[in-house]
C-alpha cells in the first residue's frame, strides 16, 4: 500500500557528505515510523537511523550516530537522512522503510514497506 522512493545516492570521497531522501508516493506516512537500513555486499540488513511519526524521536546505529541525522518533513511526506564524514564502511545500498510503530533499534522484519534502495559509495 505504501510505495517509498529513495534518492541522493552516489558516489563521494571519505570525509564528504550526502543527503538521502525518500518520498512516500502512496498512502500515507502520519502514523509509520520510517527508518533507514543499508546493505552492503555479502552482508544482512542492517539498521542505520529511525525517526517515528510526529519527528520528535529518533535513534541511531553506534556507527553512524555521531555523523547522521535522520529528520522528515511531514508535509512533503519524506524523510531525510543527512550523512556527515562520510566513511568507505558506510558503502552500501540505501533502503528506506516505513513501518507501524516506532522501536528505537529495529530489525528489517519489522518493515513491511520498502524502497528500491540508492547506492551510496564512499571512496578512500
Amino acid at each position: 500500500q505504501v510505495q517509498l522512493v529513495e534518492s541522493g545516492g552516489g558516489v563521494v570521497q571519505a570525509g564528504g557528505s550526502l543527503r538521502l531522501s525518500c518520498v512516500v508516493t502512496a498512502g500515507t506516512s502520519s502514523t509509520y515510523g520510517m527508518a533507514w537500513f543499508r546493505q552492503a555486499p555479502g552482508k544482512e540488513r542492517s539498521f542505520v537511523a529511525i525517526i517515528n511519526g510526529s519527528g520528535r524521536m529518533t535513534s541511531y546505529t553506534r556507527s553512524v550516530e555521531d555523523r547522521f541525522t535522520i529528520t522528515r518533513d511531514v508535509a512533503r511526506n519524506t524523510t531525510y537522512l543527512q550523512m556527515n564524514n562520510l566513511k568507505p564502511e558506510d558503502t552500501a545500498i540505501y533502503y528506506c522503510a516505513a513501518g507501524h510503530s516506532y522501536v528505537q533499534y529495529p530489525n528489517p522484519s519489522m518493515f513491511d514497506s520498502w524502497g528500491q534502495g540508492t547506492q551510496v559509495t564512499v571512496s578512500s
